[in-house]
């Protein structure tokens, strides 16, 4: 007979297995979609520094409303796993559906806001040029983002499942299909003229609506998902409404506006520094974000087991989840940390043959590989709460952490002579170690707190 603590070891040694079978095809889905935002980096970056910067601020619009309509829909994900764990499968396809109409006015909304972004460039006295670049760049985006809500809906309906594959092929399909219409848009191939940074906007579209189109053609024609009666308008109501998904998903789309937000108006605060500034951030936060998608991958197989879990009843399990996913999430980040480190200057010289931009942007390298098992953590803690559908107060603890400590730390370091001579793009950076730190330490107390309520 095992030793009890031999044996919640091996309890974590198993759970940790079904983390990362689960989390390995949708970090390939992550990292296809980092893998387009780093060719348009490196591609527009062979430009010049100028159409380098204009994606980057361009894309520091464009990435919060894209995470907030994944935020929202990503509510799905919950829903359809406690469904599916209790039985019901039949009503995840209305659940889906419903998502559908939730997605509809935020689209629309989106869509309004990325065609009119000029005026945030003229405040925040954005380089005329690069303004010009980011403004083009968004209007040809933006042609993307019906895709980009039906593609959510049905992705993370298969996510809840349990049925990851799908994503991840349709995500490496996309990538040569985004850097041939890169090369031909930004560089003017096939008769088409050279749009530099521009192109990448159009490049993007088109690649959403590819993943969007192959993503119908899934559930559309695999027999797992007949069960679901996604495409059978006449069977299977379910319980959950467009109001639940609501209700759900409007805090997890804020927290992550929240948290992109903070990166976007970080760009903005940079841009009357200079193209080279924008660009080494740039190419900090390109890095960063595809090195974020190793934890947030783990986040995502941890929302949907913990789900499981709970429609199955079985809290023990819930909490067994949540445990495995966070020690797993900070002993992965330790590592991509040390690697940052050792590796800084051969990871900027992937992005730039410019040694100046190289040289700032090794420093801000060094201030981003302080806080990734922080943000691992919290990224983790935050996917865990979702599972036990708590988003409200977990939003008002982003808050908190970003906007009332982090956001105002990183200014007065950056741009005042507050705590001395301004630090430039490294005291955001530093203040972004500070904020998700506490997010780290405010949302595992609210997970321990949940995970007993629940039990008792």
């Amino acid at each position: 007979m095992l030793h009890p603590k031999h044996m919640h070891f091996k309890l974590l040694s198993t759970e940790a297995r079904h983390l990362i079978t689960l989390a390995a095809p949708i970090l390939t889905a992550h990292l296809s979609q980092q893998a387009l935002a780093f060719a348009d980096t490196v591609m527009a970056g062979r430009v010049s520094a100028t159409d380098l910067a204009g994606v980057a601020v361009g894309g520091s619009l464009w990435w919060p409303i894209f995470l907030f309509l994944y935020g929202v829909l990503l509510a799905i994900t919950p829903l359809v796993a406690h469904l599916h764990g209790a039985g019901k499968t039949a009503e995840t396809g209305p659940l889906a559906r419903r998502g559908m109409v939730v997605a509809l006015p935020l689209m629309l909304i989106a869509i309004l806001l990325l065609r009119n972004a000029g005026f945030v460039f003229t405040r925040m006295a954005v380089d005329p040029q690069v303004a010009a670049i980011s403004i083009d760049y968004l209007k040809a985006i933006s042609w993307g983002l019906p895709a980009v809500a039906v593609f959510f809906v049905l992705r993370n309906l298969s996510e809840g499942l349990g049925l990851v594959r799908p994503s991840m092929l349709i995500g490496l399909a996309s990538i040569p299909v985004n850097v041939a219409a890169n090369y031909v848009f930004i560089y003017g191939k096939l008769g088409f003229p050279a749009m530099g940074g521009v192109g990448c906007g159009w490049a993007s579209a088109l690649s959403l609506w590819f993943m969007c189109g192959c993503m119908l053609l899934t559930i559309w024609r695999i027999k797992s998902y007949k069960t679901t009666h996604f495409f059978d308008l006449a069977k299977g109501q379910g319980t959950e409404g467009a109001t639940q998904l609501l209700r759900l998903g409007l805090p997890i789309g804020l927290s992550l506006l929240v948290e992109a937000s903070i990166f976007a108006l970080i760009a903005l605060f940079l841009s009357p520094l200079g193209a080279l500034t924008v660009a080494s951030h740039q190419i900090t936060l390109n890095y960063s974000a595809m090195i974020f998608m190793i934890p947030l991958s783990i986040s995502s197989a941890i929302t949907i087991r913990v789900g499981h879990a709970i429609g199955q009843q079985r809290l023990d399990q819930a909490r067994l989840v949540s445990k495995t996913g966070l020690m797993l999430n900070s002993s992965l980040a330790l590592v991509t940390a040390t690697l940052t480190l050792i590796f800084a200057e051969n990871i900027a010289a992937i992005y730039t043959c410019d040694p100046q931009v190289i040289a700032i942007a090794v420093g801000l390298l060094y201030l981003n590989a302080l806080y990734q098992v922080s943000d691992a953590f919290q990224v983790g803690a935050s996917a865990a709460l979702r599972g036990y559908k708590d988003t409200r107060v977990p939003l008002l603890l982003i808050i908190i952490s970003y906007w009332v400590i982090s956001l105002p730390l990183g200014y007065s370091l950056a741009l005042t002579d507050l705590w001395g001579p301004p630090m430039g793009a490294k005291g955001f950076w530093l203040s972004l170690t500070v904020g998700l730190s506490i997010a780290a330490v405010l949302l595992g107390i609210r997970l321990r707190k949940i995970g007993r309520r629940k039990e008792a």
